[in-house]
């Protein structure tokens, strides 16, 4: 018999009437948990008892995937706020914190690119990016997402012209400043010729431009270019004036007609079909748009208005207060707009107003956005198709059922046999899932250098991937979801088993893997194919010749990038691999260098040769290396000559 918490509460009326009386009618956040304890769902409501009662109604006309995540609560919690603004706030912080499943409504595609300045570094790095790492520091700051990728490089380029910033990722040379120092690009980072305080105030300048400051930036600027004149130094005025003409540039062609230009204003409008919500994002400063932020979101999570609401609240959480701007205007109502207002308001420490605006100017700016996002959904609708298309084809192509949702390739990658690795990459509906992206490194003992066995290695691999479903099935858990939908592939407990396996390879490498699989009970689990580069040909296990394909049909093309991208991924990990075991040759010779010391040494001076010219007070300043074994490390590259004349007669 299950447990009483097993059974869900729609399966068992009476407990869940029960738990419906419990919560109050007041503001607060509630929990969805499953049978597993595990935190389905976040929500906030002004009225807690009546928000989550209308989960469970009859006819609720819930979209599919909150009705799913309904099927699966065995557990409501809930925690009561004074004000909705705080069950907002408290909200964020839980979400953030727990990241649960069904909260995301935003689809992470790596469509948009975000920009991202490293506050967590004492000399902050300025990069375009396409993944958001929110978790890992929470110090870095992401600007974005920015619809016009082109536009966004402009700007930083033009930027990087304007201010003084660090131009490379590693230093150049070791002991001086490379060219962009003498020409005044670059303050001499590498070389620590400006303080991490002096640096940190030029790059505050920097992100008051991607924050919409560019006009209090200018402000600023002019005060000190004044001051450094009435001080008789006209050079750092003259380098302030450029500055400023180069802040003027920026903006010059982006200029917006509204009644105040003195206010700052975001306008939000969304355009959706059956499936995508395309949502755009205007941000206006002094007149001036100087941001166009671009989201998808699942057009069955809610209404229009509801779409925004969301899209505004996980917007502003992640931004600085000082870039909420006074005036929101939005295409719909929202269904708590006032809530999320006095959120705004108390986190920007001045009156924020949402107002969904009907006539004149202010209506003519929603209709602009309005047609960006048409154009938006446009190209993700031709997008979509072009790839269900290619989805289509490769299934009829290789006799499947139903379109394969989750695609594994797998390549094998070495240099006669040495630092053998394998890589294991990830395709979710035809779109690479780099999140899922795994690499191996080989542990046959048969596999060294000079010796390479590439069917071992892909037998190998797959043997490690597969071995955790081979106990299951042995023990008859086993069990594919009930439907194919990616939401409910994520609850099951065969959440990561591919509906299809590409093999970077002929005949040979596919018989290997075919002979594992079997071994291990799985050859009827897992759909198995090999893609031979040559002609680029479709091996099937048991057939001696290959399927009759075109190398350009859009099915064999699938398969064909990932098959490019499971070789990018294996050669690009075999490299650093093959790099590490280079540069910690030597240094494995040291007694007392573990291999955490080794990697302090090596992020400092990047190379053996750095390190063999540093000096013994240098190399004491690497954490976790002391005067004593920085002495030794020394010696070490600095044999005395008594010990040079030992060594010789040794090996003589």
């Amino acid at each position: 018999m299950p447990s009483a918490k097993a059974l869900t509460l729609v399966k068992d009326p009476d407990r869940l009437e029960s738990r419906l009386k419990e919560i109050p009618p007041e503001p607060g956040v509630y929990y969805m948990r499953d049978a597993n304890d595990q935190i389905l769902y976040i929500g906030k409501s002004k009225k807690l008892r009546s928000r989550v009662r209308s989960y469970f109604r009859d006819n609720q006309g819930l979209s599919p995937r909150i009705a799913l995540m309904v099927k699966q609560v065995a557990e409501i919690e809930f925690i009561v706020t004074d004000t909705e603004a705080e069950a907002l706030a408290l909200e964020a912080n839980l979400v953030k914190q727990h990241q649960p499943h069904f909260n995301v409504l935003l689809k992470d595609d790596k469509k948009y690119p975000y920009l991202c300045i490293t506050w967590s570094e004492a000399y902050p790095r300025i990069f375009i990016t396409r993944k958001r790492r929110s978790g890992k520091e929470k110090k870095d700051r992401y600007y974005g997402p920015y619809v016009d990728t082109g536009l966004l490089r402009q700007t930083l380029h033009l930027v990087k012209r304007i201010f003084p910033l660090r131009q490379r990722p590693q230093p150049l040379f070791k002991d001086r400043p490379c060219l962009n120092y003498d020409i005044g690009r670059c303050p001499g980072v590498c070389q620590a010729l400006i303080s991490p305080e002096e640096y940190h105030k030029i790059v505050q300048k920097v992100a008051m431009i991607f924050q919409g400051r560019s006009r209090e930036l200018s402000d600023i600027l002019t005060a000190q270019m004044e001051k450094a004149a009435e001080s008789l130094n006209f050079e750092q005025a003259a380098r302030i004036r450029d500055q400023i003409a180069g802040l003027k540039l920026l903006g010059a062609d982006q200029k917006v007609s509204m009644a105040d230009d003195t206010i700052s204003r975001d306008a939000i409008a969304l355009a959706a079909d059956d499936q995508y919500a395309c949502v755009q994002l205007f941000q206006i400063r002094a007149g001036r748009l100087v941001g166009r932020l671009g989201f998808v979101a699942d057009a069955q999570s809610g209404t229009p208005g509801e779409i925004l609401q969301r899209v505004l609240e996980e917007h502003y959480q992640t931004v600085d207060a000082v870039e909420i701007p006074a005036e929101i205007m939005v295409q719909h109502e929202l269904p708590e707009g006032d809530m999320l207002a006095e959120f705004l308001t108390e986190a920007k420490g001045r009156k924020v107003t949402i107002v969904a605006p009907q006539r004149q100017t202010k209506a003519e700016m929603i209709e602009m956005v309005e047609r960006n996002a048409e154009y938006e959904l446009a190209r993700t609708q031709r997008f979509a198709d072009r790839n269900a298309q290619a989805m289509l084809d490769l299934a009829e192509i290789l006799d499947l059922p139903e379109l394969p949702r989750r695609i594994e390739g797998y390549d094998i990658s070495h240099i006669q046999g040495s630092d053998a690795v394998a890589s294991q990459v990830v395709f979710m509906d035809g779109l690479p899932a780099k999140q899922h992206y795994r690499h191996y490194k080989i542990k046959n003992p048969t596999v060294t250098s000079g010796h390479s066995d590439d069917f071992a290695s892909m037998a190998e691999v797959i043997r490690r991937r597969f071995r955790k479903y081979a106990a299951m099935k042995e023990k008859g858990e086993l069990v594919k979801a009930e439907t194919d939908s990616v939401l409910s592939r994520h609850v099951s407990a065969t959440a990561d088993f591919p509906d299809l396996v590409m093999i970077d390879g002929g005949k040979g490498q596919l018989s290997a893997v075919v002979a594992v699989l079997r071994e291990m009970n799985l050859l009827d689990d897992v759909k198995v194919v090999s893609l031979a580069k040559q002609r680029e040909e479709i091996f099937l296990p048991g057939e001696s010749l290959p399927l009759s394909t075109d190398a350009e049909q859009p099915g064999v093309q699938v398969l064909r990038r990932l098959r490019d991208e499971a070789h990018r991924f294996a050669v690009s990990f075999h490299r650093q691999q093959r790099s590490d075991r280079m540069r910690r040759s030597r240094l494995d010779e040291i007694p007392g260098l573990g291999q955490h010391r080794q990697k302090q040494l090596l992020a400092t001076f990047r190379s053996i040769d750095y390190l063999r010219e540093a000096s013994p007070a240098q190399i004491a300043t690497v954490p976790g290396i002391g005067p004593r074994l920085a002495q030794q490390i020394y010696d070490y590259f600095h044999p005395s000559q008594e010990a040079a004349e030992s060594e010789s007669a040794n090996v003589s």
